[in-house]
């Protein structure tokens, strides 16, 4: 996040696109509705109602995949109306000429029919939008999980630069992140480019720095992404895995396929607090230890550094994930050991910037957002308030990008995914409490009423829904939420694992697969 999360309190307007916040963020949309009581105006983006369109002073229930037709529409009605911060993109950004030349394809009328929505709502959002003095934009996984996410990033920072809500208090372009500690994990070098602190692997100065640390020669050249890896088991480019914290067998897209990848590799380990349906496939599995066998810390999506404090001690054989790590590395001839989470806590602030001042006793009541370079440096609520690292931001000119899989005779529906409020991913924790599976015991299928009628279903029903990969059994949940053409499944559930339906083709330069779009049939079960 660029901004902070109690920030929001004092929002005048919360823009929320491909974000179901109140089941995936509830304490964030908590801050929402509070917003919402204080006056803040809220528009919300979605191809389903969710619980905060219900509030909203403007629901788009757009298209899944045209995330960047709309936000170019907004854009084009706001330069039309003379609505942008003429002095902030004077003084601030560079290319607006340019972007104000491309988004003449994007008018209102041309866009509408391309998102099912009415141009005068995209008009009276895009208006809405610029004429509030602080407005944030709040994103997930509705965004990024497209064949165009990055570059639909892009458009919501043009979006925001044009009305000079990057900098600013209660604004910003704020990416509400999937997991409690994902924010850490890519701070920490868990990318394949990218040394700590996002440090990249080509720069001769960084690399140099991390091996006169660490005592060996590193690579120069970036390693493979998730998806490159897995599916690398097949084709025999992957010959080992070791995979941590993660349960590519229910999470990952196309599922046929990822099992015969990791049935292919000579030899697989599974790290894990739990025998999961990956670590099932694995020759050697090591016993991790929970959140609360373990210290640490936690980095959230507002970029706060936080201390995770040890509950109980591990239970059986199992230890904290470092530990593992080290007794690994000991054993192949790396000989350094740590005693302790805080002196591995000392070296990452000696060699990552955004660190560089945060020790555990700093951390130890609230915790600090980074970056927070020095002992004495307080911490940075607000990202790019006196500038950006590059001078002036950048105006980056996008046009619209089609999913990968479209919706026709054979497969006549676009099916989205998602989480629900009382399970959790894979539910490899959340499927062990009674209490969370009484309220959320099952898969389901959700299809618009008038869609389930003439297709001669009812509620309840039992289906078998189907995409060019794979087909899974499901229960319909009719609904009102939903459009016509448009179906909506969980991706928790192991009775009906949603993954062997979705597309594993990914965003060009993230490459993250397209796990919200894939054309589906539905045939009713007899």
């Amino acid at each position: 996040m660029t901004n902070s999360i109690n920030e929001i309190l004092n929002t005048d307007l919360m823009f929320i696109i491909g974000s179901n916040t109140t089941e995936n963020h509830p304490v964030i949309a908590n801050k929402m509705r509070q917003a919402k009581k204080n006056g803040a105006k809220l528009i919300v983006a979605d191809p389903r109602r969710i619980d905060l369109a219900k509030i909203a002073d403007i629901h788009l229930q757009l298209k899944p995949g045209t995330n960047i037709a709309l936000l170019n529409a907004m854009m084009y009605e706001i330069i039309e109306n003379d609505l942008y911060d003429k002095e902030y993109v004077m003084e601030r950004t560079e290319g607006f000429e340019k972007l104000k030349e491309h988004l003449k394809d994007f008018t209102p009328e041309i866009v509408a029919p391309i998102c099912g929505i009415d141009a005068e709502e995209i008009k009276k959002a895009a208006r809405m939008y610029a004429e509030a003095d602080k407005a944030g934009i709040y994103y997930a996984m509705g965004i990024t999980q497209h064949v165009s996410g990055s570059h639909s990033v892009m458009v919501l920072s043009n979006l925001a630069m044009l009305c000079g809500n990057i900098g600013k208090e209660s604004a910003g372009v704020n990416p509400l992140r999937g997991q409690n500690n994902v924010q850490g994990s890519c701070d920490m070098g868990g990318l394949p480019g990218d040394f700590p602190g996002y440090q990249k692997v080509y720069n001769k100065a960084v690399r140099e720095k991390f091996e006169k640390a660490w005592g060996a020669p590193l690579p120069s050249k970036a390693g493979l992404t998730l998806s490159e890896i897995i599916h690398g088991g097949e084709d025999g480019t992957i010959k080992f895995l070791y995979i941590m914290g993660e349960n590519p067998m229910m999470t990952d897209p196309d599922l046929k396929n990822v099992k015969k990848d990791l049935e292919a590799v000579e030899f697989m380990v599974v790290q894990d607090i739990f025998l999961t349906e990956t670590a099932a496939l694995a020759h050697v599995v090591l016993p991790a230890g929970s959140f609360a066998e373990k210290d640490g810390t936690f980095t959230n999506t507002e970029r706060r550094v936080q201390r995770v404090r040890k509950a109980i001690e591990p239970v059986g054989d199992s230890k904290a994930d470092w530990e593992i790590i080290m007794e690994i590395m000991n054993r192949l001839g790396y000989e350094k050991k740590y005693t302790h989470p805080s002196e591995i806590m000392e070296e990452i602030a000696s060699l990552t910037p955004q660190y560089g001042g945060i020790t555990y006793d700093r951390i130890e009541e609230i915790g600090i957002q980074w970056p927070c370079p020095t002992p004495g440096h307080p911490g940075t609520q607000i990202l790019h308030e006196g500038g950006f690292s590059r001078g002036k931001a950048l105006f980056v000119t996008v046009d619209n990008i089609s999913s990968a899989e479209l919706a026709d005779v054979d497969y006549p529906f676009i099916m989205t995914t998602g989480r629900v409020l009382f399970q959790y991913h894979s539910m490899t924790m959340t499927g062990r409490v009674d209490e969370l599976n009484s309220k959320a015991p099952d898969s389901y299928l959700e299809m618009n009423t008038a869609t389930v009628e003439r297709l001669g279903l009812k509620n309840g029903d039992k289906v078998k829904v189907s995409s060019r990969r794979g087909s899974v059994e499901t229960q319909i949940k009719s609904t009102d939420f939903i459009d016509e053409d448009v179906l909506f499944m969980p991706f928790h559930y192991r009775d009906a694992k949603v993954n062997y339906l979705t597309n594993p083709r990914v965003d060009p330069l993230a490459k993250i697969p397209e796990l919200k779009v894939a054309a589906v049939r539905v045939e009713k079960v007899q």
